[in-house]
């Protein structure tokens, strides 16, 4: 997962060239690099795992045909996955789910889990972080929503894939698409944000509603966000602090390179994410390969799956506007200009004093190394216009970042306390 840029070499080349340009084209060189030793990896998996072969149930062939499968797939080029819902259960039934895009953007798809049933549930509008990874790693988050809620989600395109002609993408056209897509559902909608969204639909609803726009949401959830990084802080609060916009631009930003559609396009590669979210739990990924490693040779083939699964979508990511990064880090991480009553949108400023009628939830999770303790919890405190009856907040112990929307614990404890908060504080029907 180490980028070339990062070795002494890649750094001097960067430093006579006063640019990373060339750190996305010596990605993809290593990556097409190591092809042949990936397929001689599946060569030998496939080998050493057929039953008709005497050795593969040899220790050695099981060992040898487990570690050809894990170097095979780590390191493996994934992408967009699945998001595998085909139908939910509401009142003990089965009901089909059909996925359909309802609206879409040069940068992003507002997706419909659209039920096949009568009933009339309050439609909710998950925004997906744009980060990194895919909108399906909030697959969890989804199927625990659709029982009982019309769902919704903000599906984010791999900046990839846009032609460099397409539109620039920033924070404010992030702010723009969430007004857009509340008005399309309509009033009464509820809207979960999770982590990075946090500020964008923040703003959104606040500007909604010091436009007393009909269309501001019922509620609004968020769940591990950065709203107010000067409390709570991680190693991301740290590294965002330590180096300025330009220090990012000049050590993470790349271009495309071709044949991607994108090519050219100014971008944060997928891979410098994922870099770092390895980075920062290094020594659980690697117990994870080594579990992951005895259970292979064990044979526990439900257990290996479990962990696979969970690696093909956390190793698929996706590249962001260079645009949208920066000013995100800047007006997020460094100068915490939500919190502070100075984040402005295009020509207005952003006031959360202004919301009065929507109802705010926060949740947190007490191990989060993304989102620390209290982050998020300012969204409560930087609204003082809103009654304290329409503010809850909920910490889940024993939980990071991850848990806090996908997982036992969201299932069990989180997701039945956003529903309870969404049922409680939902506008009553317009009278015909």
């Amino acid at each position: 997962y180490v980028a070339v840029h990062y070795t002494a070499a890649g750094r001097a080349f960067c430093a006579r060239e006063r640019t990373p340009f060339m750190l996305y084209y010596m990605h993809e060189m290593q990556r097409l690099a190591m092809a042949p030793s990936r397929a001689v990896a599946d060569a030998l998996k496939f080998a050493a795992n057929n039953p008709m072969n005497a050795f593969s149930h040899t220790p050695v062939g099981k060992a040898m045909g487990s570690a050809a499968e894990i170097y095979s797939r780590m390191t493996n080029k994934y992408g967009k996955p699945d998001w595998g819902i085909d139908h939910t259960v509401i009142d003990g039934k089965k009901v089909p789910v059909e996925i359909e895009v309802t609206i879409h953007r040069t940068y992003c798809d507002l997706v419909h889990f659209k039920r096949k049933t009568d009933r009339n549930d309050p439609k909710v509008l998950i925004a997906a972080p744009l980060s990194g990874h895919f909108a399906t790693l909030l697959r969890g988050t989804v199927e625990a929503m659709l029982p009982d809620h019309d769902v919704y989600i903000t599906d984010w395109i791999d900046c990839r894939n846009v032609p460099v002609m397409a539109d620039m993408f920033n924070l404010n056209d992030y702010i723009d698409y969430i007004i857009d897509f509340l008005h399309f559902l309509g009033p009464n909608t509820h809207v979960i944000a999770v982590c990075q969204p946090s500020v964008p639909v923040m703003a959104a609803v606040s500007v909604m509603s010091g436009w007393q726009d009909i269309c501001a949401p019922a509620t609004m959830t968020l769940m591990g966000g950065p709203v107010d990084t000067r409390v709570g802080k991680t190693a991301v609060n740290k590294l965002a602090k330590e180096n300025d916009k330009k220090w990012f631009e000049k050590n993470v930003i790349t271009t495309v390179p071709p044949p991607y559609p994108g090519a050219f396009r100014r971008v944060l590669p997928g891979f410098v994410q994922l870099s770092n979210f390895i980075s920062m739990n290094l020594e659980r990924h690697m117990l994870s390969m080594n579990e992951l490693f005895d259970h292979l040779v064990e044979g526990d083939g439900e257990a290996a799956d479990k962990k696979t699964a969970f690696y093909e979508e956390y190793l698929a990511v996706m590249d962001l506007p260079a645009e949208y990064f920066l000013q995100t880090l800047e007006v997020v991480f460094q100068e915490h200009a939500l919190p502070k009553g100075e984040m402005m949108f295009r020509w207005q400023n952003v006031d959360p004093g202004k919301i009065t009628e929507t109802a705010i939830l926060c949740v947190e999770g007490e191990l989060d190394d993304i989102s620390g303790v209290g982050q998020t919890k300012a969204a409560l405190d930087i609204t003082p216009n809103l009654v304290d009856k329409k503010k809850k907040y909920h910490l889940e112990k024993g939980v990071g970042h991850y848990g806090v929307f996908n997982g036992r614990k969201w299932r069990e404890n989180i997701a039945p306390t956003v529903k309870d908060f969404m049922r409680t504080h939902a506008k009553p029907a317009a009278k015909a």
